[in-house]
């Protein structure tokens, strides 16, 4: 199923700063539900999709195939990390989500994109790609592996900048990737990465030698998602954006929180 008349997709971007994982893990299930209702009320309804972008505190996720026994430590040492441990719905192993991270949520019907979850993964690559290339990053595919790595090359051996972990219900999409910009790459000697432990993980800023800002990486990333998705967006940071999905959604109170638009303190390069 093609989208109709070629026509692109409206899509409103939501930049939520920085946000708690659970509630905003509840926001993208209520968001997911809300458009796969619109499409069983009227299957040629186009409400707009979303995407969410967002900084998570410190917090392992672990997907539902994954191995609860490629997180390394217990909870008395997560708790000295400042750093929290859940168990989601998403595809994929073990990951890590912190300041620094520009993590994505597109919550996408794929009915008017592509109905090919192998596609919808490689264009997201794709996008990661594009974006790295901005920055001056070779960045790739890695055989058999989903994500976004960088090398081998004169530093060192395949490193993964960009994990990605989706699910989807009647062709909804939500979870996405976290595309590391400046995180504090520590957090990931705590766990196997995405249940790999031949390969390492890297970041922006450390493969530039110098602190990139996710204010400057997330309107690039958005531009080639529009480009290579085919999308018309419209975007809203801080309170427009949690006003627009409390509208969407029909809630007059706050969104579950805390959402801030305070930047996270994060580590140098």
């Amino acid at each position: 199923m093609e989208p109709e008349e070629n026509k692109p997709n409206e899509v409103v971007v939501c930049h939520l700063g920085r946000a708690e994982y659970e509630p905003t893990w509840d926001l993208q299930r209520r968001l997911q539900s809300s458009l796969a209702a619109a499409k069983r009320i009227d299957p040629n309804h186009r409400e707009p999709h979303v995407i969410l972008t967002v900084e998570h505190p410190p917090v392992y996720t672990l997907g539902k195939s994954g191995d609860v026994s490629n997180l390394l430590i217990g909870s008395e040492e997560l708790s000295a990390e400042g750093a929290t441990f859940i168990q989601i719905d998403r595809g994929g192993d073990i990951t890590f989500h912190g300041p620094g991270q520009l993590v994505v949520y597109p919550i996408l019907d794929l009915g008017h994109f592509f109905l090919d979850i192998h596609r919808y993964l490689r264009t997201l690559e794709d996008v990661v790609i594009a974006t790295c290339r901005d920055f001056g990053i070779g960045a790739g595919r890695s055989t058999g592996r989903t994500g976004v790595w960088v090398g081998p090359d004169a530093r060192g051996a395949e490193r993964k900048i960009c994990a990605m972990g989706i699910k989807c219900s009647r062709w909804v999409t939500s979870h996405g990737l976290a595309l590391n910009v400046r995180t504090d790459l520590k957090y990931f000697q705590n766990i196997v990465p995405c249940g790999i432990a031949d390969r390492g993980v890297t970041s922006l800023s450390a493969e530039m030698g110098r602190k990139v800002e996710i204010s400057d990486v997330a309107p690039v990333l958005i531009g080639h998602m529009a480009r290579l998705f085919e999308m018309s967006v419209q975007q809203f940071s801080g309170e427009p954006a949690h006003e627009y999905l409390r509208e969407r959604l029909g809630e007059q109170e706050e969104l579950a929180g805390p959402i801030s638009e305070e930047r996270p303190k994060t580590s140098a390069v």
